[in-house]
């Protein structure tokens, strides 16, 4: 078992200078500021989401162009996040967090005004850059605001924001589009991080204390040039590849990502062993059980849940023909839980130590076996509010792994590696998020192909009845039947869900064409398009749903409880202050 030792501030685990501008007795205030940084960063990872077709729009992008709006800020915000703990560590937290905080609120003003997709996605990279100059200061900041008292209930609400904020993207970016405020439309959700920023900003420079690392002196910058480039040739073809169709170029850059990263991990095992320097990420970290396994364990749990809601809300938007809005209301159950689950988690900590992050996979599998079993038995009869009650005990599961995983893998790595070992973890959680999107996507996208023909199937006896009531002779009604059978297969199995399939653009000029009056044309058009389609694509997406739960979402959370028995246990009475 090894031993666990508390967590002292500054980026070794030594106390962290600091500079007569902290003010110990705002330090709640800190928090709130620190963490309205957080909650705005990690929404602008899901708020887009929502606003894709307006944004295709408005802006007369192509859906590649859109996709780069969502996975440009995920990249940079991957690729910058150890580096600018490194740059926090040096030139000061407060300094770093500052100057994210201004850059960020002025690239959501630019996103918000982008005339044109390639203004839009250029600003949301610096937005993504911003972030993770940002995000790795959080940590570190509060570790030096906060008495040990204090950390846990301080990093619990930590917890409870990350939860929230990933959640509630898109109900907030579905109601603000909805609510289109001043004519905004979807440029709303950009524009209301100016005043939080500027707000943020004012307080955090009255109020928010400089703290650096004694031992931090230099950028290692052949190993930030080398991580950034990994990271880069990993991320991008995971978030862009599928969509895509996976181009030989994505393959190419994600063979190439492997040897990149091992260079870079050769690198800094060359300097961590040379007297007097001063490497990125010190390599003894990976010696240590706790950190090894803490790093595999966020990669996979983090792998679970984002990649969950991206073919949850498609499932509930595309396959239900929900609105953005109601798909949001949907989540608000497991966001409250998770709220709920991050502020008792410490409580639960102190009585079960390690063992917290084991309830919590189990609780994260068994609510994501109640929603395929929820979806077997409703099929497409499904409503929203029935999957209340599993959502609740995803909520609960998630809540009691996000607020206390990083405090308690950082409590079985030696102090003078913690900040290191917290920067490298963040980074591992957002290469999770994006790689379990792209696997869950592979798996979803597939099986909508896989099941198109057996849910078309489902949607045709209905149809024949209509065509008939209709009065569409039986060999006509027979062609009609084979031209949406074809249409539905060949749109389930695109990658871009806003195209028109060839066969269903010809199926549509020859229905244009045939002889027949116009209020049979009307009538079978109706039966197609408002009856048939929408029951063959909510049968498609229910199937595809359940089979990608138990495929990947489960298998994840359950691998996740195994990695936790191979932790090293922190009991009860040893927890340490710390947080996700």
């Amino acid at each position: 078992m090894a031993k666990v030792q508390s967590l002292r501030p500054g980026r070794a685990g030594q106390p962290g200078r600091r500079d007569a501008g902290a003010v110990a007795g705002n330090r709640w205030l800190v928090l709130t500021i620190v963490l309205a940084a957080v909650f705005m960063q990690l929404l602008d990872t899901t708020i887009t989401t929502v606003a894709v077709p307006s944004i295709q729009r408005s802006l007369h992008t192509t859906f590649g162009e859109v996709q780069l709006v969502l996975a440009g800020y995920s990249l940079a915000f991957a690729c910058v996040l150890i580096t600018g703990g490194r740059l926090g560590d040096i030139y000061g937290r407060r300094r770093l967090f500052l100057i994210g905080m201004v850059t960020f609120t002025a690239a959501s003003a630019v996103c918000g005004a982008a005339p044109d997709g390639l203004t839009l996605v250029i600003a949301r990279i610096v937005q993504g850059m911003c972030s993770g100059l940002m995000f790795p200061q959080v940590l570190a900041i509060l570790q030096v605001t906060f008495p040990a008292r204090e950390k846990q209930k301080a990093f619990a609400v930590y917890g409870a924001t990350i939860g929230l904020a990933t959640i509630l993207g898109p109900v907030l970016g579905g109601s603000l589009i909805k609510l289109n405020l001043f004519g905004t439309d979807w440029r709303a959700i950009f524009y209301v991080n100016v005043p939080i920023g500027l707000a943020a900003l004012a307080a955090g420079i009255k109020y928010v204390g400089e703290s650096t690392s004694p031992d931090a002196d230099r950028l290692d910058l052949g190993g930030a040039a080398a991580v950034t480039a990994g990271l880069f040739l990993l991320v991008l073809p995971l978030v862009v590849g599928r969509d895509q169709g996976w181009p030989a170029w994505s393959l190419i850059m994600l063979a190439c990502s492997a040897p990149v990263l091992a260079g870079f991990a050769w690198y800094e095992w060359v300097l961590t062993r040379r007297p007097g320097s001063s490497p990125l990420m010190r390599t003894t970290l990976f010696r240590q059980r706790s950190f090894s396994i803490g790093l595999v364990l966020c990669l996979v749990f983090f792998a679970g849940i984002p990649s969950f809601f991206f073919i949850f809300l498609l499932t509930l938007q595309v396959g239900f023909s929900y609105q953005a809005v109601s798909a949001g209301a949907v989540t608000l159950a497991f966001a409250i839980m998770v709220a709920a689950g991050s502020a008792r988690s410490a409580a639960v900590v102190k009585r079960l130590g390690t063992w917290t992050l084991l309830l919590g996979c189990l609780l994260l599998a068994a609510g994501m076996a109640g929603v395929t079993g929820l979806l077997h038995w409703a099929g497409t009869s499904m409503h929203g509010y029935q999957l209340i009650p599993a959502l609740v005990v995803v909520g609960t599961g998630a809540g009691l792994v996000l607020a206390p995983v990083t405090g308690i893998i950082l409590a079985g790595i030696r102090s003078a590696d913690a900040g290191a070992a917290s920067g490298v973890l963040a980074t591992a959680q957002q290469v999770g998020a994006a790689a379990g999107i792209a696997i869950a996507g592979i798996i979803f996208f597939g099986q909508l192909g896989t099941n198109a023909n057996s849910a078309a199937s489902a949607a045709v006896p209905p149809l024949a009845t209509r065509l008939a009531v209709a009065g569409l002779p039986t060999s006509a009604a027979s062609h009609v039947v084979a031209g949406f059978r074809v249409c539905f297969h060949d749109r389930a199995s695109q990658n871009d869900p806003t195209a028109v399939p060839a066969s269903c653009q010809r199926i549509q000029r020859q229905a244009a064409a045939a002889p027949a009056p116009a209020a049979v044309k009307e009538a079978v058009a109706h039966a197609v398009a408002r009856h048939a389609v929408p029951l063959a694509r909510k049968d498609d997406f229910t199937r595809s749903l359940q089979h990608t739960l138990l495929l990947w979402q489960v298998p994840a959370f359950v691998l996740s409880a195994l990695l936790v028995f191979a932790l090293p246990k922190v009991k009860p009475s040893e927890t340490i202050p710390g947080g996700a």
